[in-house]
C-alpha cells in the first residue's frame, strides 16, 4: 500500500471555497480534473474525527501520518506518508492524528 503521490495536478478546476470540518481542524479544497473526476486535497490537525462516506474513497497520506479504523474493522491501522487506504461507499471511517499535521489527497470512486 505504499506509493508515490503526485506532486501536482494539471488541467484542473479548483473550488475556492474550503470544505471545513470540526471547527477548522480538518480543511480541504475540491479539485475537478479534465475528465470530471473529483478529488479533495487537505489537512488534518491533531484530534480524532469520524467521517461518513457516500461514494467510495481512496485517502492518500502525502505528509505526516494518522491511524484509521474503517467501518466494520475492529483494529486501528497506522498510515504514514506514502501510504493509502480505501473506504467503501455508504460507510464511515474514524481517523486520528496524534502529532503534527496529516496532508492528504482524497479520490472519489
Amino acid at each position: 500500500m505504499s506509493h508515490i503521490a503526485p506532486e501536482r495536478f494539471a488541467d484542473v478546476t479548483v473550488t475556492c471555497k474550503a470544505n471545513i470540518y470540526f471547527d477548522g481542524r480538518v480543511v480541504s479544497h475540491t479539485i475537478t480534473l479534465a475528465d470530471n473526476s473529483r478529488k479533495t486535497i487537505g489537512l488534518i490537525y491533531p484530534g480524532s474525527y469520524t467521517f461518513n462516506t457516500d461514494a467510495s474513497e481512496r485517502m492518500e497520506i502525502i505528509a505526516g501520518g494518522c491511524r484509521v479504523r474503517v467501518d466494520g474493522q475492529a483494529d486501528w491501522r497506522d498510515f504514514p506518508a506514502g501510504t493509502w487506504f480505501d473506504v467503501p461507499g455508504g460507510s464511515s471511517f474514524a481517523i486520528e492524528v496524534t502529532a503534527g499535521i496529516a496532508e492528504y489527497i482524497c479520490s472519489f470512486g
